[in-house]
């Protein structure tokens, strides 16, 4: 995991200058959990070549009066690594160093992992979050999720879908990839903590150009919050957009998921009932998401109108989806919604897609 001789000078791994066989040891058992290699010099003179060249230097308190004595610029990014809470000099040795951090192992362990882990995805920004949820049963918030997630891909988006809802019947079905491989919500229920994001990707399964977490056909019914915690931001460090199915009534996995959306969309059948059904669920998205918009669904048998919907609900009105034949059809063959591209519900999520702040398409680079 370690490289010993001189290195490249454009390496792009972390310098690690320290004799001390025992610090040595913790921060390679660290780097190796998230796959990163170190380049490991045990003298300053011979590490001061890479010293401005890597992403960032770690310096074992052994070595840093001999950095200091063969004058290593002055970078921001320096860690200073003590075995000893009480020693006050340390904090002295890190000033004439220039290092922004002081830190003692173990008590920083999760910290470092944590800076290991954005070196090795890099530093992206994070994929924002788009939840979707139904004013009433049936109001057609799945589809409208699998709409923007299909869309979104044949922009050359990578998106993550999340189905976080455990009676919604598995947005996959909707995909049409119930048989793909991969990890389902009832594998990754212990997770905690950090996840790589690349490892969670390659671990789920995906349809077409979607990638897919969802439940498989067995009997669990919930998603514990720390799952959720850990697995959404993985999904948006590796991911462009990420999507995810709200449940009408929230569970604490939910909530969470809730809580990290830049916007959450209501789906309402323009009716009475379901909008007075609508403006229950909008009370409950509206503690956890500050953007909370409405997308009215057509036939209205009563011909009433959005904006009145909007109006009634006291939400702003991000659009109508008119009928549209054959979707029902093509939804019970396993067609995604949107994938061709064509009718009401193409349409709506093409301009939505369009008008979010994304990065450049992954696939363009």
């Amino acid at each position: 995991m370690t490289s010993i001789a001189r290195a490249h000078p454009n390496s792009a791994r972390p310098l690690l200058v320290t004799r001390d066989a025992a610090l040595l040891e913790d921060v390679v058992r660290i780097a190796a959990t998230v796959g990163l290699e170190l380049d490991v010099y045990p003298e300053a003179p011979a590490a001061r070549e890479l010293w401005p060249l890597a992403p960032t230097v770690l310096v074992g308190e052994d070595a840093a009066g001999a950095l200091v004595a063969a004058g290593v610029p002055r970078r921001a990014d320096v860690v200073l690594f003590g075995t000893d809470l009480d020693d006050a000099d340390i904090w002295e040795r890190a000033v004439r160093l220039g290092a922004g951090q002081v830190v003692f192992l173990p008590d920083a362990e999760e910290w470092l992992a944590e800076v290991f882990a954005d070196l090795v995805e890099g530093k992206p920004e994070s994929a924002p979050v788009i939840g979707v949820v139904g004013g009433r049963g049936g109001a057609g918030a799945t589809t409208l999720a699998v709409g923007l997630s299909v869309t979104a891909a044949r922009q050359g988006r990578r998106v993550v879908v999340v189905d976080a809802d455990p009676l919604g019947g598995g947005i996959d079905l909707v995909i049409g990839g119930e048989t793909s491989s991969g990890l389902r919500w009832p594998d990754l229920a212990g997770t905690s903590g950090r996840v790589s994001s690349r490892a969670l990707l390659e671990a789920l399964p995906t349809t077409g150009d979607l990638t897919v977490l969802s439940w498989d056909r067995g009997d669990a019914l919930s998603i514990p919050p720390t799952a959720m915690e850990a697995l959404l931001p993985a999904a948006q460090r590796g991911a462009d957009l990420v999507v995810v199915d709200l449940p009408r009534r929230f569970d604490e996995a939910a909530a969470r998921a809730a809580d990290r959306a830049s916007m959450v969309l209501l789906v309402v059948p323009a009716e009475v009932r379901a909008a007075a059904a609508a403006s229950r669920v909008a009370a409950s998205v509206a503690g956890h998401c500050a953007d909370v918009r409405l997308v009215v669904r057509g036939p209205a048998p009563g011909r009433l109108d959005a904006g009145v919907v909007a109006e009634s609900i006291g939400l702003p009105l991000a659009g109508y989806l008119r009928p549209e034949p054959g979707l029902s059809a093509a939804l019970e063959r396993g067609d995604a919604p949107a994938a061709r591209g064509r009718g009401p519900l193409a349409a709506f999520c093409t301009a939505f897609v369009s008008a979010l702040d994304l990065t450049a398409p992954r696939t363009a680079a």
